[in-house]
């Protein structure tokens, strides 16, 4: 394949991805605590040594995936009523047990497992700022979620929620659609402000959205038709050239 077939599959391989990201954004315009996410690409230059010089040289341009930029920005609070709930206003995140380790969540959705420690959706142990998890017992009723993480009932304190803040968010690695894992140490938010009763939301805009898709769909039929055209154009050169010698 000559240089124009390589540029224009670099291309049609950066569309791919972000049709790709901008279908999961759209896919969890509900998920409680979900970051949309942007693509980020870049040119890759060489020097076409083809071209005449200095008069006229050129620099063929392939497109490069670099990385995902994530959008941590905070989305919307939805007011439950449900004690379980809790959102973080500003910065942090919850620190949850998993089988894999400690990972990191927006989305304040909680609920009581059987043994009555506090869990997120998919059921993780949600943290205390010791580290361990929250235990109520049985007979607490009144759960109460202070701004500052302490979480009491009417027999007294039960611990304090774990919130965390990291120096780089962008270096947050996303597992699934609400955790994130990192490899830079956690800091503790000094003072946290928390909303009991109430979760926060997607920051995706669906519409914004669903515009970047039409978009995106749009490039994507163009780089498709012109590697079509260039399909065309390379079998009408072989053509020529096998009719000439024969």
């Amino acid at each position: 394949m000559d240089t124009p077939g390589y540029v224009i599959l670099s291309r049609l391989g950066a569309q791919m991805r972000a049709m790709s990201v901008v279908a999961n954004n759209l896919a969890n315009a509900d998920t409680a605590g979900f970051h949309s996410e942007r693509e980020i690409f870049s040119r890759y230059l060489q020097r076409d040594p083809l071209a005449e010089r200095p008069r006229s040289g050129r620099d063929v341009a392939y497109t490069i995936d670099r990385a995902t930029w994530r959008n941590t920005g905070q989305g919307p609070l939805t007011a439950t009523g449900n004690p379980l709930d809790v959102a973080i206003h500003g910065e942090g995140y919850f620190a949850v047990e998993t089988p894999r380790g400690e990972r990191y969540t927006r989305a304040g959705r909680f609920t009581l497992d059987q043994d009555g420690k506090l869990v997120d959706a998919e059921g993780n142990d949600v943290l205390g700022e010791q580290g361990g998890p929250i235990v109520f017992a049985r007979g607490d009723s009144r759960i109460e979620i202070m701004g500052d993480g302490t979480v009491r009932t009417e027999n007294g304190v039960v611990g304090r929620l774990r919130v965390v803040r990291f120096a780089d968010p962008q270096r947050l690695r996303a597992e699934g659609n609400r955790l994130f894992a990192a490899d830079d140490a956690p800091e503790p938010v000094p003072r946290p402000s928390l909303l009991q009763g109430s979760y926060e939301g997607s920051n995706v805009s669906a519409v914004l959205e669903m515009v970047r898709l039409t978009e995106e769909s749009r490039e994507f039929q163009m780089v498709t038709q012109f590697a079509e055209r260039e399909g065309e154009r390379l079998q009408t050169a072989v053509e020529r050239i096998l009719r000439r010698r024969s």
